[in-house]
């Protein structure tokens, strides 16, 4: 009796076809969740339950906004890295100019804009108080 190939090959496309259904069934699941996500405000919204602030998606923690936009180039301990070390910042600028360096930039490396208003004049003081 001779074996017949296509058997290993329709078995094959079987069990794909039962894995293809099995990963949209999960992949359904999952668009659903997201979906929700999107709908209750996603992190934004857990981010916010705890802050102290209450109100409001933008955090006024300075801490946490230097750690969310300033670390990776000044360091998490303000020790430096690709931009200058600031733990000692505030013994070379006022409050007034780390607020104008943050808001336009210091050239060549740091760009303007990284942070605006509320943000801006947070991290300026938290920042001003590192002598």
């Amino acid at each position: 009796m001779k074996n017949n190939p296509v058997i290993p090959y329709a078995i094959i496309a079987v069990v794909g076809i039962f894995l293809v259904i099995i990963i949209s069934v999960v992949g359904i699941d999952q668009r659903q969740a997201i979906e929700d996500e999107h709908k209750n405000g996603g992190e934004k919204q857990e981010q916010s339950s705890g802050d102290s602030q209450g109100g409001g998606t933008t955090s006024t923690d300075p801490a946490k906004i230097f750690e969310s936009t300033c670390a990776s180039c000044h360091g998490a301990d303000l020790s430096g890295g690709a931009g200058p070390a600031l733990q000692k910042v505030g013994s070379r600028y006022s409050q007034e100019e780390i607020r104008e360096i943050i808001k336009n930039g210091f050239p060549p490396q740091m760009p303007a804009g990284l942070l605006q208003g509320a943000e801006a004049d947070a991290v300026a003081k938290w920042l001003s108080q590192k002598k």
